[in-house]
């Protein structure tokens, strides 16, 4: 009976090794303490216990701003934890993205973070000063009741391999995309955003990236 409590443990164990191997192949992309790897105006990005801080609380965002990855990436596996405190409601994830020259804007696919008249917005497919609509988003009731409240952390998960486009939040899949069109880049930057607006700060942390081999596109 003395061996008994020792189980639990054991249990532990046995789930870290399991929570360690299902993160095998990961990158962590922010160090926890400096912006290192990303490229932004800096008065809008800035690093709070532990996370990427974008926006401010007493203030407007005049325009959409991005802290942007210096490395590109084609078909990965991102995982990311954010949340949404102030009185605007819009963010999100740029990736396969790439800046406007001369501008503040980014062009490219979005992990949509916020809400809108219907409810939630987060872990939608938006299309970035291309398309400027929303490519793909699970039943809005469902995912009304899987965000948690404004000011607590959501997880969420970008598989994007080849033309195929996966979200989940929460655990919980949000989206399952096929691009269609042959001329739209499966490649490209990763962009932090904090969208124009009422005074609004996102904050990203734990953000990681597991990277595959590019897939080449199939024959018709």
């Amino acid at each position: 009976m003395k061996a008994l409590p020792a189980l639990p443990l054991l249990f532990l164990a046995l789930g870290i090794c399991g929570a360690e191997k299902k993160e095998d192949g990961f990158v962590s992309l922010f160090d926890g303490k400096t912006l290192s790897g990303w490229e932004g105006k800096k008065e809008f990005f800035r690093v709070e216990k532990g996370a990427i801080v974008a926006g401010f609380l007493d203030k407007k965002v005049p325009n959409n701003e991005f802290l942007v990855s210096k490395t590109e990436y084609a078909d990965f596996d991102l995982r990311f934890d954010a949340k949404l405190v102030g009185k605007g409601n819009n963010a999100g994830v740029q990736f396969r993205s790439q800046r406007i020259p001369n501008h503040h804007e980014m062009i490219g696919y979005q992990c949509d973070i916020g809400s809108w008249s219907k409810g939630t917005i987060w872990g939608f497919l938006y299309d970035e000063s291309r398309r400027r609509k929303m490519l793909a988003q699970a039943p809005q009731d469902k995912v009304n009741s899987w965000v948690n409240p404004k000011g607590q952390w959501n997880s969420l998960r970008v598989l994007a391999r080849g033309p195929v486009i996966k979200i989940w939040l929460n655990g919980k899949q949000t989206v399952d995309f096929t691009e269609a069109e042959k001329d739209i880049p499966l490649d490209g930057r990763l962009g932090l955003q904090i969208h124009s607006g009422p005074a609004l700060e996102c904050h990203y942390r734990k953000i990681r990236i597991k990277t595959f081999k590019k897939q080449k596109p199939k024959n018709p």
